[in-house]
């Protein structure tokens, strides 16, 4: 009994060194990031690399903030904001609508939406990219935003979640006279709420990374996002390292926000999606 215990402490200490190990290394990157945008260019530039600022300065931040990087930031936020909102609420209603609605053409819809989860985006781009002009929403962030929001895999992901609403809780719901939309908001929602948390993540940091549909939709300087500012300020001034670094540690704060504020919704939404019944 005593060998199995000890063997069993082993493994949880092995296991935690382990990820330890695996934090650090993920970690340092970002680490590296914003302690060297408080670095000077002397400092960044050395031989001998610095692990922390013995003198830091906000410099750095000082000249990014002279050149439109607030309006980089705030077209991100906003774009993913939308985003984040308007694809959540369309996938909970499809979601919905596909587990637990029966109307004609249900199962082709869906097998519609699992094929689009395998189709790369590149496929599509040159119609999509036809769209936005004909819709003259090119160069706007619209034009990023609106290609998200109909996210096959939101849809499918909410659907997973609305199978596990009980059908005799709706029955009810509809004997005692309520409609369509007060069953969905004060039924339906609060139930999928952890795979709403759950969608909302994966929604805004698909958004905030999705440099390739952000580089064909948007030109202009002040239209930018954060992602493609900071591609601007690498290609002009590729040796200006602390600028550079502060740019990508100021934009890497609203992932981590946003991360921290779905954490809880995303572990028991992860959690709730692997095991049904």
């Amino acid at each position: 009994m005593d060998h199995s215990v000890q063997k069993t402490t082993a493994y949880k200490v092995i296991c935690i060194l382990l990820l330890i190990v695996l934090a650090i290394l993920f970690t340092f990157p970002l680490y590296w990031i914003i302690t060297g945008s408080f670095k000077d260019a002397r400092t960044i530039n050395a031989a001998i690399p610095t692990w922390f600022p013995t003198q830091p300065t906000v410099d750095n931040y000082m000249r990014l903030f002279e050149k439109p990087a607030m309006r980089w930031m705030l077209n991100t936020v906003f774009m993913c904001a939308m985003t984040l909102l308007l694809t959540c609420v369309t996938a909970a209603m499809g979601g919905y609508a596909l587990a637990k609605k029966n109307f004609t053409g249900r199962k082709l819809i869906f097998s519609i939406f699992v094929c689009a989860m395998a189709l790369p985006k590149q496929v599509i781009l040159i119609p999509l990219l036809k769209e936005m002009a004909f819709l003259k929403l090119h160069n706007t962030l619209w034009a990023v935003i609106l290609p998200t929001v109909g996210w096959p895999f939101g849809v499918f992901l909410m659907k997973q979640f609305s199978e596990n609403i009980p059908d005799e809780m709706l029955e009810a719901a509809k004997i005692d006279g309520a409609g369509e939309a007060l069953t969905f908001t004060q039924i339906v929602f609060p139930m999928i709420k952890p795979g709403v948390g759950a969608l909302a993540i994966f929604t805004f940091i698909t958004a905030w990374n999705d440099y390739f549909l952000q580089l064909i939709m948007l030109n202009d300087t002040n239209a930018l996002t954060i992602s493609l500012g900071i591609a601007k300020l690498q290609s002009e001034l590729s040796t200006d390292y602390g600028l550079i670094m502060a740019g990508a540690a100021l934009g890497s704060i609203p992932i981590v926000l946003i991360f921290l504020l779905f954490q809880k919704f995303f572990t028991k939404g992860i959690t709730m999606g692997a095991v049904k019944g």
